[in-house]
């Protein structure tokens, strides 16, 4: 009988530690990406930059031809003075509704010194102009406001907190500017510092490009438990 009970007690525990083994892979990411890819968005952003148009032939200072060659190369073929230039610079970066009245979270530094940004939605709702609303440059995230006429598609918060080493994540964004995509991976690492003010980082391997910047990082519920930032290269987690 006592051999009967050791051998019983062997097996519950046995058992009790098979329970603890980690979930495996999900099959499938396809739900989760459905469920939460309408509220992640694109956002293009254009800065006007003054271009240097000094094209005057090198004259020296002093010269009797100095104030004749000014007068000339500052001068259209009228004869007015010319205008000065700019260049139009765009930049690509990702974001993500938080709200059915469209407020929008990104990196700042996706647009920061932007003159013109405008959010390109995942679902058929067009593009829309954005208004910043407010930014913190220590954490490097922006809230942007879009006026629509309808109700957007928004994805939760969950607490980041509770995320462990291992756990399964997904990030969606518009790497490249080549359209939505999604990428899945674990958390690689905690509290990570890229010397910033505060830095507290999540580490995953899932693959995140730079135009991924400012998109979200899922955890399997469809909550939003990171803002991506940042690639470590050349082939470290993101």
């Amino acid at each position: 009988m006592r051999a009967f009970m050791a051998l019983a007690l062997i097996v519950a525990v046995l058992l009790g530690a098979g329970g603890a083994v980690a979930r495996g892979a999900p099959e499938s990411f396809a739900d989760l990406a459905a469920s939460t890819s309408p509220a992640v968005v694109n956002i293009t952003t254009a800065t006007l930059i003054a271009q240097d148009t000094d094209t005057h032939p090198m004259v020296p200072e002093g010269s009797p031809f100095e104030e004749l060659f000014r007068d000339f190369f500052d001068q259209d073929p009228d004869g007015e003075n010319r205008p000065p230039q700019t260049r139009r610079s765009n930049a690509l970066g990702s974001g993500f509704v938080i709200s059915e009245d469209g407020y929008i979270v990104t990196n700042n530094h996706v647009i920061d010194g932007a003159d013109e940004i405008l959010i390109e939605f995942y679902d058929g709702l067009g593009t829309m102009p954005a208004t910043v609303v407010g930014t913190d440059p220590n954490t490097d995230i922006a809230l942007l406001k879009v006026e629509a006429d309808q109700p957007l598609p928004f994805v939760p918060f969950g607490d980041s907190d509770v995320m462990r080493v291992g756990d399964w994540v997904m990030a969606v964004g518009n790497p490249l500017g080549q359209g939505f995509s999604v990428s899945a991976g674990i958390v690689s690492a905690r509290g990570r510092e890229l010397s910033g003010t505060y830095d507290d980082f999540i580490q995953t391997d899932a693959a995140i490009n730079r135009a991924n910047s400012g998109g979200p990082l899922f955890n399997m519920d469809g909550q939003v438990i990171g803002v991506n930032t940042a690639t470590l290269p050349p082939n470290g987690g993101s």
